[in-house]
């Protein structure tokens, strides 16, 4: 019986090891989703996943069990976007705005869904990186706000008025957007 029980312990850190990795896999959509909808860029987006899921795999130990993964990969996630974003600006180099720009091939979508989809996201590229941020952790990811306030690491009242700007920010964006369709040039 005791020879059963050592092996039993030998084996549980692994397994528990395991287990995190486990969970870690099964986030990964959603950080793709989060990724994207901060760089609108599929090649830098992918990017900025593997260097989450490289820096969370190398930092297993701090992942405390019974902590969401999903909160604690957001956070790293963030972390990683900021840290980018500034070292960009100070390099003066941009990120992509549209995969027209970046040379990739568009076909025009067919279906009023995909042009409203397309449009929301046009606009949710044009709002702040802070509010785009908290908007898509709140709406788009379905955190909570003490969770995506966490996951931000600023207070719940902060993200709740960026969430509140943001889709105010939005409302008029896609309003004005709808505008420019309905007027009609004529010769």
């Amino acid at each position: 019986m005791r020879g059963a029980a050592e092996a039993d312990a030998a084996t549980s850190p692994g397994q528990a090891m395991n287990d995190k990795r486990s969970a870690i896999l099964q986030e990964i959509p959603r950080l793709r989703r989060y990724a994207r909808a901060l760089l609108r860029d599929r090649d830098a987006a992918d990017d900025l996943v593997q260097d989450c899921l490289e820096r969370a795999l190398r930092r297993l130990d701090n992942w405390r069990v019974g902590d969401s993964p999903r909160r604690w990969l957001f956070t790293i996630m963030h972390h990683l976007f900021v840290d980018q974003t500034r070292r960009a600006r100070r390099r003066g180099e941009a990120f992509p705005v549209s995969h027209d720009e970046a040379g990739e091939v568009v076909s025009e979508p067919s279906q009023l869904d995909a042009l409203a989809a397309r449009d929301v996201a046009d606009a949710l590229q044009s709002i702040g990186s802070d509010r785009r941020a908290a908007l898509v952790l709140v709406a788009v990811e379905g955190l909570s706000y003490a969770e995506a306030a966490d996951v931000l690491g600023i207070p719940a009242g902060t993200l709740m008025s960026r969430v509140s700007r943001g889709r105010e920010e939005l409302r008029a964006l896609l309003d004005d957007t709808s505008r420019r369709k309905s007027i009609k040039v004529v010769d």
